[in-house]
């Protein structure tokens, strides 16, 4: 297939996160029929990763295959393709297959390919990839950052908050105990709470990303949630030590995820840029040295009118092809 095609074919495989199955056997046969060494590596029921080699690799191009929900098909005009995944990251998955074509029609070899399941959500992809690494030197990651080379991402910190309290008829307020109200104080002092900075990733940020809680408008609340996500730079450590203090015998709590930020190399002749997102790189420590570079602006990815520039998808496979040739020379 060509780019624009296999964009698209890829786009409409359904592949939200945990319901990968079919994009991962849609790529297995896809790289085999172009004698790449296919491997499975399970992730779980029903789900793996993809690694595909061509001898043993010295540099390996990698992204994700799972996206966030809804799933919306393939759509197209003369500039853009659209649909769940197309920026996000299809687009870039379809830029590695087709730079992988183009490098083993120059005569390169000795590189891989690995598509991971579960980065949208706890990259448990990418944390059973790092117990099998295939002995490669470098690894570069496909995530939308405008084609520049990312000398930075931010990480997460994930906190899951239940604060409890005790039901009453909330005519008589006074004989129960709102976890609600408990809840909104301890988030209030949370969002007041300094957060690190970095000079060259920037200032973390913080978001209540879910809230609930309570039973009916005439009852005070005996349970209340949310879940808060911070995006981290250097610091997380003390910052995690100070949300511990903030929250010990207030309420219940747990760190679901914890990922540190990323600083990475650059390379001459590419632009660069920082990111604030999280990528599976931190959870790849084991596959080289770490590189992010993708078609497509993180503006769009996750949103109702996602959408990947059909040039920018272009210009992504020169650079893929660029950034392996050269690491490739860097290692001999």
């Amino acid at each position: 297939m060509e780019l624009f095609e296999l964009t698209r074919t890829l786009v409409n495989i359904e592949s939200v996160t945990g319901n990968e199955k079919a994009c991962a056997a849609m790529l297995r046969d896809y790289l085999a029929e172009r004698s790449f060494r296919v491997e499975l590596q399970p992730v779980g029921r029903d789900r793996s990763n993809v690694l595909a080699l061509r001898g043993t690799p010295d540099v390996v191009l990698s992204t994700h295959i799972d996206t966030v929900p809804p799933f919306t098909p393939a759509s197209e005009d003369d500039e853009y393709i659209y649909g769940r995944g197309s920026c996000d990251a299809k687009g870039i998955l379809a830029a590695q297959v087709i730079a992988a074509e183009r490098l083993v029609g120059e005569g390169v070899g000795n590189f891989g390919l690995l598509f991971l399941v579960g980065e949208e959500t706890l990259s448990d992809g990418a944390a059973v990839a790092n117990q099998w690494p295939c002995g490669s030197k470098y690894l570069i990651n496909g995530e939308p950052t405008e084609n520049k080379l990312a000398i930075g991402s931010k990480g997460i910190l994930r906190v899951d908050l239940r604060a409890r309290g005790r039901m009453a008829h909330s005519a008589y307020p006074h004989l129960g105990e709102s976890a609600i109200e408990k809840l909104l104080d301890i988030l209030a002092d949370l969002r007041h709470m300094p957060l690190p900075v970095d000079p060259e990733l920037g200032p973390s940020t913080f978001n209540i990303g879910t809230i609930s809680g309570g039973r009916a408008p005439n009852i005070v609340p005996d349970e209340a949630s949310a879940v808060v996500l911070i995006r981290t730079v250097n610091g997380a450590a003390e910052l995690r030590q100070n949300i511990q203090r903030l929250l010990d015998g207030r309420c219940e709590y747990e760190f679901v995820r914890e990922t540190p930020a990323l600083k990475m190399e650059t390379l001459d002749g590419f632009e660069t840029g920082v990111v604030a997102f999280t990528t599976d790189l931190p959870n790849l420590t084991n596959w080289g040295r770490p590189l992010l570079l993708g078609p497509g602006s993180i503006n769009v990815a996750h949103t109702d009118h996602e959408r990947v520039g059909k040039t920018d998808l272009d210009r992504a496979v020169e650079l893929y092809c660029r950034l392996v040739c050269q690491l490739k020379r860097r290692s001999d």
